[in-house]
């Protein structure tokens, strides 16, 4: 399948004022390369303004539904999301890639199990998927969401998710955490400590979970998982993705050489000279190489490559584990090569 393939909006939903989600027509003769797995994203190619863009976006609706739909909530100065609320339309054409990421989540139905989710803002759009999924594909499980905003007006899936407490009322708990608005049934105040203790030792201690879901800003997601390992659960029960990322770089020293690259992507090899200042993705792209990526910024995986051959070293990470560095994976939107060779292969990831 090519990196990305052009497919026709067929419907742009309102949510909150200031988020859409967008439902993709998937003909039938794609609908194998758009085989996903709840918890996944995909990656979004377009011109504005005259510049190629490229964005990363959850995949909102479960798997078993066999729609392809995605969340959009406008930010600030966020040329696509901006575009996307205001603009985007039912008939336009947009090119999507194929559907990746490892916060995923693939139900078995003989299991029961429980599940919780801590999610803040618009990092809903995985765990909605993988929500549904479980619901529908694992009808012994239990999930309970602990879902942050500023107000009721403000949640995205507020109706969606009301509806599904209603259809799975012993399966599936929502408790809201308002930052700005104060309502009946909600907790006031953001994703604290306070609140995780709230969830796990008095809404539901008497269930044992297998895994945390957790998806928004960074120091949400450090807060929630500084309280589970208090409590001493497992790295390996613990999912993160990141929406927003700090913006802490580590300060790499010495980048003043040159180091020999190739590069493996597609199955061809490119090998060129590049300068030890620039990136591997910014070179690779100087080179006219089709490298994936997306956000540029180390918040989604999309760049994701090994190396194979020689050092990098990224000055932002906060999505790979030590294990998964260890074993050669990197950003190559946040790496910079640290030896005289590299060999780097995106295709073995």
């Amino acid at each position: 399948m090519p990196n990305f393939l052009k497919l026709l909006i067929k419907e742009v939903k309102r949510e909150t004022a200031n988020a859409v989600s967008i439902l993709f027509n998937v003909p039938e003769e794609l609908k194998e390369n758009y085989k996903f797995i709840a918890g996944q994203y995909v990656n979004l190619r377009l011109t504005l303004d005259g510049k190629e863009i490229r964005r990363a976006y959850s995949i909102c609706s479960s798997p078993e539904s066999g729609e392809l739909r995605i969340a959009v909530k406008a930010v600030k100065n966020g040329l696509f999301s901006q575009f996307a609320n205001k603009t985007l339309k039912a008939g336009d054409v947009i090119e999507v890639g194929k559907p990746e990421g490892k916060f995923t989540l693939e139900p078995e139905a003989n299991k029961q199990k429980n599940y919780i989710a801590f999610v803040s803002g618009s990092g809903i759009t995985p765990v909605m998927s993988i929500i549904k999924s479980v619901l529908k594909s694992e009808p012994k499980s239990s999930f309970v969401l602990v879902y942050g905003n500023k107000s009721p007006e403000e949640t995205i899936f507020h109706q969606e998710l009301h509806d599904l407490h209603l259809q799975y009322v012993s399966r599936f708990f929502v408790h809201y955490v308002y930052s700005q608005a104060k309502a009946d049934d909600a907790l006031f105040g953001r994703i604290d400590k306070s609140v995780v203790n709230y969830a796990l030792n008095n809404k539901h201690a008497a269930l044992e979970f297998e895994k945390f879901f957790l998806c928004g800003p960074e120091a949400m997601i450090d807060t929630v998982s500084g309280v589970l390992k208090e409590k001493n659960v497992k790295d390996s029960a613990i999912k993160f993705e990141l929406f927003t990322a700090s913006a802490h770089e580590e300060v790499i020293t010495d980048l003043t050489g040159h180091s020999k690259i190739t590069i493996m992507v597609d199955d061809e090899e490119t090998s060129f000279e590049m300068s030890q200042k620039e990136t591997i993705l910014e070179a690779a792209l100087k080179q006219g190489i089709d490298a994936p990526y997306s956000c540029q910024g180390g918040i989604c995986s999309s760049c994701l490559c090994r190396v194979t051959e020689g050092s990098a070293k990224m000055k932002k990470n906060s999505i790979l584990t030590d294990k998964e560095i260890a074993e050669g994976l990197i950003l190559s939107c946040q790496a910079h090569p640290t030896s005289d060779t590299i060999y780097v292969d995106y295709d073995d990831v």
